[in-house]
């Protein structure tokens, strides 16, 4: 619980992306008691999220062009790889379900406001990176999927969501998931690639 409530004040921006702050402090912001606190700190802190100085405050991770690269790298990597097997073993059912959801999104985005549909956008988000990466069978990779996670929260603090973005992200799905129905490994892992490029330059302000 507590693990999870110093992510949430972090990306509800109750706590400042590279703030510097105290211990105390954050056991009144997110009425913690101490000792659960200091717990999860040191989880977040050998997960990079945060570095505790001894006797000084807590200092929380500020995203940088080092860090994009770096994460939409690592996930390109792990991803490549998981969409390869998700395009050979995914059940049919499953890859027409995302495909669905995907459609959905585009139609609802055509009368609601890209607010109003950022909830569906992250969880269509989840729901498509969690099942590729789930095909590999690998406890140890979705550990390390989750972790980035929370680096692409943090990243995306600095990004403002709009519908044009949230349509090309759609787009660029649904031609991973429209090769993996056709059980296309090389198509899907292309689609795949030039969308976590196309998302970092996203992040980047290049397009």
């Amino acid at each position: 619980m507590a693990y999870r409530r110093i992510l949430e004040g972090l990306f509800d921006r109750r706590i400042s992306a590279g703030s510097f702050i105290s211990q105390n402090e954050l056991v009144r912001l997110l009425d913690l008691p101490i000792q659960p606190l200091r717990d999860a700190l040191r989880v977040l802190e050998t997960e990079g999220i945060l570095k505790i100085h001894p006797r000084s405050g807590i200092e929380f991770l500020k995203a940088d062009l080092e860090l994009a690269r770096s994460t939409y790298q690592f996930r390109s990597i792990i991803e490549r790889s998981a969409v390869r097997a998700y395009a050979e073993t995914a059940d049919a059912n499953e890859i027409a379900r995302l495909i669905d959801m995907h459609h959905a999104l585009l139609e609802q985005l055509e009368i609601d406001s890209a607010e109003e549909c950022l909830d569906a956008m992250e969880e269509l988000e989840q729901q498509f990176h969690s099942s590729i990466i789930a095909s590999l069978r690998n406890p140890m990779i979705e550990t390390t999927a989750r972790r980035l996670k929370n680096y692409v929260a943090l990243i995306r603090l600095d990004v403002t969501a709009t519908a044009p973005r949230m349509i090309r992200t759609i787009r660029e799905h649904l031609d991973v998931l429209q090769a993996c129905e056709a059980r296309d490994q090389e198509a899907a892992e292309a689609a795949l690639a030039h969308h976590f490029q196309a998302a970092l330059q996203r992040i980047l302000g290049m397009v």
